[in-house]
């Protein structure tokens, strides 16, 4: 088989077989209605992109503490859970697989979308030089607060109950956002987190809260129908890490050990350059026993070569599918790719979300 056709392979991932390689990569768009839960134009959404092999949901949070940005959906109320059931039932009937990705933005918040306007939560009170979007526009974030040891239980057992809402939603499975500076990410690099306790200092300890999460959701859903998502060295959101690398391998040595069903891998910096700090991410591959799934600034040719040498299973594109709903019908025929236009990324309605063309299919093609 020639490796232009890789990525339309199918796939097995744990119980579910995917129709195809590309994977739609969690994407904010800040469009959920009353109560934070999807409405109709999010069923749409996701109902037209049900071509990728899999989908995963803009992140959804799991608390109304684990909220960061306005009109973001989540994943706690009976609503919520109700507009997501909308979402999976559409996908399902046109054949589509969908994972919710679970999302607790930690310290890049802002107190006017946390309980009783108190202060977002991070692993030490350390602002991040980061800006969140409230009140229609980009806002700093507020000044965090450290989360006492005893509240740690809690911040896990919010997980754990996102997943089973998950699987009350209609969802194939879920995947953890332990990426681009949000509370995992920032307890487990040392930019962020000053503990001295339990879960700061040693590698060990930084990354025992993600191992943590990991477990609770992985033993209420089963490890095969839970995935998470890293990004060793992305400054997204101010975070950084001294010395990426063991810290990364030890994660993963536990995320193996758990036998998630995937790991979804930020090359580089989020959105920017995949070279932007050394890093081996072939470590990873190795040492995790599951489905690895590359992200960051992958077009055709790039997910080809990826597939060919045995980098990665799934290859992960974002914006490409913001903007072609057709996205893996287009990759197949060669065809032209819509443009994204970024002025509709974060909120609005229709426009720039549920209005970008599709080729008109012909069978002769």
């Amino acid at each position: 088989m020639s490796n232009a056709t890789r990525l339309f392979e199918p796939y097995r991932l744990g119980p579910i077989t995917l129709t195809n390689r590309a994977v739609m990569a969690p994407l904010t768009r800040n469009r959920a209605g009353a109560g934070l839960a999807p409405g109709a134009l999010a069923a749409d959404y996701y109902s037209q992109r049900a071509g990728a092999g899999l989908l995963i949901t803009e992140g959804s949070q799991v608390s109304q503490q684990g909220q960061g940005y306005q009109d973001t959906p989540g994943i706690h109320t009976a609503e919520q859970i109700a507009g997501w059931r909308r979402v999976t039932d559409a996908v399902h009937a046109r054949g589509g697989h969908i994972f919710i990705q679970l999302w607790h933005v930690g310290r890049v918040s802002h107190v006017s979308l946390q309980p009783d306007g108190g202060a977002p939560v991070g692993p030490s009170a350390i602002r991040a030089n980061a800006k969140t979007f409230v009140g229609g526009g980009f806002a700093e974030v507020s000044e965090p607060r450290a989360l006492d040891i005893a509240e740690i239980p809690g911040v896990i057992d919010s997980f754990r109950r996102a997943a089973a809402n998950a699987r009350e939603a209609g969802f194939d499975g879920v995947e953890i956002h332990g990426a681009n500076g949000y509370l995992l990410d920032q307890f487990a690099k040392d930019g962020g987190n000053k503990r001295t306790d339990a879960y700061g200092g040693a590698i060990e300890n930084r990354a025992r809260l993600m191992l943590e999460v990991a477990g609770a959701v992985a033993g209420e859903i089963g490890a095969e129908r839970t995935g998470i998502r890293i990004s060793p060295v992305t400054p997204a959101n101010d975070i950084s890490d001294s010395n990426p690398q063991p810290l990364f391998d030890h994660i993963v040595d536990g995320l193996s050990a758990a036998k998630l069903v995937y790991l979804h891998v930020i090359e580089g910096a989020t959105g920017g350059p995949r070279d932007y700090a050394p890093f081996d991410y072939g470590s990873l591959r190795r040492r995790f026993g599951g489905t690895y799934i590359a992200n960051n600034g992958y077009d055709l040719a790039l997910a080809d070569k990826a597939l060919a040498a045995g980098d990665a299973d799934l290859i992960a594109f974002g914006k490409l599918f913001l903007a072609n709903p057709d996205l893996v019908e287009r990759l197949k025929r060669g065809a032209a790719l819509n443009a994204p236009d970024k002025a509709t990324f974060y909120g609005g309605g229709a426009k720039g979300y549920t209005d970008y063309p599709t080729l008109a299919l012909d069978p002769a093609q």
